[in-house]
Formats: structure tokens, C-alpha cells, sequence
């Protein structure tokens, strides 16, 4: 007979919020600690008072924890929680928030209340705020209903003399809006079930039973279970990997250093994903997280020694990838290679393993860093031209870093990134692969991200500008137009007025160029053979033929068919993407 993985249990929403505020419901991290926003905390309540059905919850009594991260931000009695929420977690947060009227952390690592408001006289349930909360028909914040320490009676008695002084309140009424509220304060007694999962299953089945039981849910990944083992056995760091993100997203106000950048702002899980590829060798974070806790992987038993031993590791490649200078030096590494902020980022998965990268050669292999930067910069042009972390990244990274795994020499980590460099940057590539792959009408396409980062090594100049490419793309400039912007060749208008009406067709990546926004007015819906002639005029002989093998311009471009011009566009995008790279071996 197959054995039963879980049991049904039956809470009341009360026991739920007592359970958790004693500590034995527990918040293990598996799903990002946010709560939903008020409008969607106002739906689950609305739905509750209306007795409908509002999901079940799942939970996990995992008998290896000795602590977990708590809802809400204040201590809890009981230090070892009976259970941990793998599902729901959102809804029991916010139903907790609300009735116990606690602060909840929000997805930017902030403290707030959420305040949810009923009107009694029509059973309405809104967000609060200003005008709600200046309306004598509202309960401005329901989280009072449960946890003002006054009776329901004095509660609604209060009301009512409130709305009185207000307005008229007929006896009828009356009798309504306390029903309404005794309604309203019941729901403490609404039921849900929850299936608790036993402390036999491992956390690969805890994730398999969470996908098939709720398809709509996020998937649960290993990153997610490793992240719990920080809260768990090292919360310090958890919370480091959490503050390094939160500043990470604005800049300093007072001039001091942080991680605020201009390429990415980071998730813990991310940066968790660094420090494991810095500190193990590895991507694939099936095992990691076995190992993490202390598991033998030949004979299946757990040691605590073991366990220590490897969060040393871990702590050590931590520290590395959180320190400021490194973080800071690797963007320089990404500027050396023409990319200038997020706008030009494909793959934020490609960003972070090239930071790998750049640790393990700074770090185990002490490359000296002029050599580092330029090594590191070709590098994450290869990634990034061609999409090597985005269909299969674990995998991918995985063989990247065992051919690693025993490098500790400047020259031979050179060598085996230059290899793999090689191997991917072939003639067929420059040729055939990147030609083929302009032939997008994706603005998001790597190919096209590195024609511009091409066009900034190669100190290219906007069409029909003095000013450089690089100089317009510059994340500091902030206005109400983008300084520079991708103007049609072949402008939609006039491609419509030959018949050329599919947006596919019209928006190809080869009809983009870089202008400044006053000529891409100015140009509006002319033909090319209208406005080129003009704007050539500007140019000598020499500086034309320069500013046309910048912008792959075929000689007679304007006059030719569109297709063919496409054609015979991205052939000559793919040369100048080329002579961008091969600028980086030159410097």
C-alpha cells in the first residue's frame, strides 16, 4: 500500500495567527518573504466575509531545522517552529498582518502596515486611505476589530456614536451595520485546511508535491532551499545578501559607497548563485544544497562538522562577492566592453556568471587586473552575443566551472576562458549565426545590444551628429526624451505608403539606427531618398564613408528595395559587430 507523504488538518484562522505570533508556524523562505499588495489583501478578505473559498495551505514539518525566519519583524516565544509554509504564505502573511495589525516586509526590504477599511453600512471592503480615513462610514482599519483589546460590543457601540454625530442613523440601520461588524469580527472563526507534509520528505520531493498541487504557483528551486539554510544556520548572512540588494537599488544620499549600479539590481538568490559558483565550483545547485547541510553524499548521513566545514566555504566566497571594490571592478569590466547600463543587458543570468568568473580569476587565480578587465570584458561580450546562459544556464555554467575546478594559475584560467571564447566566436559565427540572428524585430536582441556596444568601442559617432555614441548612451543623461533614439531608416509611414504594413517587417533591427532625437523629428515620414542626400551634404568624402561603415550603410542604400537594403544591412552589422570585438584583443 503506498504510505501518505501529508495529513489534512483543519485550522480556524485564529489558532493560524496564535500559532504563528507563539513561533510554531514558521517562515522558511522558500517563496520571497513579501506580502501581496493592499488591493489583493482586500480581495482575500472580501471573499472570506462572503464565505467563499480561499485556497488551502501547505506545510512542512521538517524535523532537521533548529530555526527559521518568522512572519512580521518582531521575536517570537518558541525559537524552533513545529512548521514550516511551503504554500500560501502570501495569504497567511497578509492575514496576519492585518489582524494583529503588524508590520510586513515589502519587496523593496521595507517595514509597513497594511490598513484595510470596511464600510458596514454595504458590507465594503476598500484600502485605506486619506479620505477613508477621515469618513465616519468606514472602519478605517480593521486590524482594531481583533486587536484593540475592546469587546466587539464597545467597538460597534463606538461606531455608531461616531456615524451619528455624522449623519442620521435609523434603528434599522443600526441593526445592520452591528451585524455587518459581528459578521466582520467572526472572521477570526473562518476555516482552513491545510495539508501537512511529514518530516520524512526531502525538499526535491517537497518541491514535486508543490508544482503538481498548484500549477499556477512559482515553481520552488533550489536556490530558494539554500536561501532557507542561511536563514536558518546563517542568518547574518541572509540578511547581508538582503541589505547589499536593497542598496543596490538607490544611490548613496551622501556621496559613501554602495552597491547602487547602473547594470543590475540584484536578488539574493543571485548573488547566491555567485558565491556558490566562487566557492564550490558549481551552478548546479542540486547538491549544494545536500552539502550545505551536511550530508554525505556517498552514504546519505548527515554531520554537523561537515555541515561547518562547508558554510566556511561558503562564508569566505560570500564575503568576496559582496565587497564593494570587487562588485564595482567587474562593471568597469562590462564598460571595457561597450555595454553601458541595464538598457544593453540581455541576460541577467549571463551578467552574474560573468562576475563568477571575474572573482575566480581575481580570487584563486590572482590575475593582475588590467589583464583581469580586458580577459573578463571579452568574455562577457561572448556571453552576451551569444545568448550562453539564457537556454540551459546551470548546465552550461556547470561544464564552464569544471574545467575550473583545478585551475589556480593567472595563465592557465586565461587559457581556458580564451578556448572556450574561441570555440564560440568562429567565421561561421561572424558570418552566418550573428547575420541570421539580426534578422529580429526584437529591440531586445543580444545580436542588437552588441552592434551598439560595437559602435561604443569602436568610438562611432551618432548618424548625423557630432556626438558620440557612447557620450548619448551614458545612464547619467536623464530627460524627457532619450538623448539618443532609434530612428527608422526606412521610416514607418513611408513603408506603409509602399504597402509594407507588418510590424515584423517594419521593425527589424536592421532599419534601427542611433540618432539624436532633434533629427529623428526632423526626419519624420521621408523616404530615404529624401532626407539622406541632405544629411550627407554635412560630410565630407572620407568622414561619409566613415560614418557609413559605423552605421553598416550599403553604398546606395537609400535607393535600394527594402529587403534587399535588410539583407545586405545585417551582413555589414555583423562585420562592425566584429571589428568591435576584435578592438578589445587590440587594446
Amino acid at each position: 500500500m503506498t504510505s501518505t507523504l501529508f495529513k489534512k488538518v483543519d485550522y480556524s484562522l485564529s489558532r493560524l495567527i496564535h500559532d504563528i505570533d507563539n513561533g510554531e508556524i514558521g517562515l522558511p523562505d522558500i517563496q520571497r518573504p513579501f506580502v501581496w499588495t493592499a488591493a489583493k489583501v482586500r480581495d482575500l478578505f472580501d471573499s472570506m466575509y462572503k464565505g467563499f473559498p480561499v485556497g488551502f495551505f501547505l506545510f512542512w514539518s521538517y524535523e532537521h531545522m533548529t530555526k527559521t525566519r518568522q512572519i512580521g519583524v518582531d521575536k517570537k516565544q518558541h525559537a524552533i517552529p513545529r512548521l514550516l509554509i511551503v504554500d500560501g504564505q502570501q495569504r497567511l502573511t497578509s492575514l496576519y498582518a492585518v489582524l494583529k495589525g503588524k508590520p510586513v516586509l515589502t519587496k523593496d526590504y521595507r517595514t509597513q502596515h497594511i490598513k484595510i477599511a470596511f464600510r458596514p453600512s454595504d458590507e465594503l471592503f476598500e484600502v485605506a486611505d486619506a479620505a477613508i480615513m477621515r469618513d465616519p462610514e468606514f472602519i478605517s482599519d480593521i486590524s482594531q476589530i481583533w486587536n484593540s483589546g475592546k469587546s466587539i460590543f464597545k467597538l460597534t457601540s463606538e461606531f455608531l456614536n461616531r456615524l451619528n454625530q455624522a449623519r442620521e442613523v435609523t434603528p434599522e440601520e443600526e441593526e445592520q451595520i452591528s451585524e455587518a461588524i459581528a459578521k466582520l469580527y467572526d472572521l477570526q472563526n473562518f476555516s482552513f485546511t491545510a495539508l501537512e507534509i511529514s518530516s520524512t520528505v526531502d525538499e526535491e520531493q517537497v518541491s514535486e508535491i508543490f508544482v503538481r498541487i498548484n500549477s499556477k504557483g512559482k515553481q520552488l528551486n533550489q536556490a530558494d532551499f539554500i536561501l532557507t539554510l542561511l536563514s536558518v544556520f546563517w542568518d547574518e548572512g541572509r540578511k547581508e545578501l538582503e541589505e547589499f540588494c536593497r542598496a543596490a537599488r538607490q544611490p548613496s544620499s551622501d556621496g559613501s559607497a554602495t552597491p547602487f549600479n547602473h547594470f543590475i539590481y540584484p536578488e539574493p538568490d543571485q548573488l547566491l548563485r555567485a558565491s556558490i559558483g566562487l566557492g564550490f565550483k558549481r551552478a548546479r545547485l542540486k547538491n549544494v544544497y545536500s552539502i550545505l547541510r551536511g550530508k554525505d553524499l556517498q552514504t546519505g548521513e548527515f554531520s554537523d562538522e561537515r555541515r561547518e566545514e562547508q558554510f566556511e566555504i561558503l562564508k569566505a566566497a560570500h564575503r568576496h562577492v559582496l565587497n564593494l571594490q570587487n562588485w564595482h571592478e567587474f562593471f568597469k569590466c562590462l564598460i571595457r566592453a561597450g555595454y553601458r547600463s541595464s538598457a544593453m543587458i540581455s541576460s541577467q543570468m549571463g551578467l552574474i556568471y560573468s562576475y563568477v568568473m571575474f572573482l575566480i580569476g581575481k580570487i584563486d587565480c590572482k590575475m593582475e587586473l588590467n589583464r583581469l578587465r580586458k580577459l573578463i570584458a571579452k568574455w562577457y561580450f561572448m556571453v552576451s552575443i551569444t545568448g550562453r546562459y539564457t537556454g540551459s544556464p546551470e548546465t552550461v555554467m556547470e561544464r564552464d566551472l569544471a574545467r575550473l575546478r583545478e585551475v589556480k594559475d593567472a595563465d592557465t584560467f586565461a587559457k581556458v576562458l580564451e578556448k572556450i571564447i574561441e570555440d564560440e566566436l568562429t567565421n561561421d559565427f561572424w558570418n552566418i549565426s550573428l547575420v541570421n540572428d539580426l534578422e529580429t524585430s526584437s529591440s531586445q536582441s543580444p545580436a542588437f545590444y552588441a552592434y551598439y556596444a560595437a559602435l561604443n568601442l569602436l568610438g562611432a559617432k551618432v548618424l548625423f551628429s557630432d556626438m558620440k555614441v557612447s557620450e548619448l548612451l551614458d545612464p547619467a543623461l536623464r530627460s524627457n526624451r532619450s538623448p539618443i533614439e532609434k530612428h527608422h531608416l526606412f521610416p514607418k509611414n513611408y513603408l506603409k505608403s509602399i504597402g509594407i504594413t507588418s510590424r515584423r517587417e517594419i521593425n527589424q533591427v536592421a532599419n534601427y539606427t542611433s540618432v539624436e532625437w532633434t533629427d529623428n523629428t526632423k526626419i519624420a515620414d521621408q523616404s530615404p531618398a529624401e532626407y539622406f542626400p541632405k544629411y550627407a551634404q554635412k560630410y565630407s568624402e572620407d568622414e561619409l564613408k566613415q560614418v557609413m561603415e559605423w552605421h553598416a550603410l550599403p553604398q546606395g542604400w537609400e535607393q535600394m528595395d527594402y529587403f534587399t537594403f535588410l539583407e545586405e544591412r545585417r551582413k555589414l552589422m555583423s562585420k562592425v559587430i566584429r571589428a568591435g570585438y576584435e578592438q578589445l584583443n587590440k587594446d
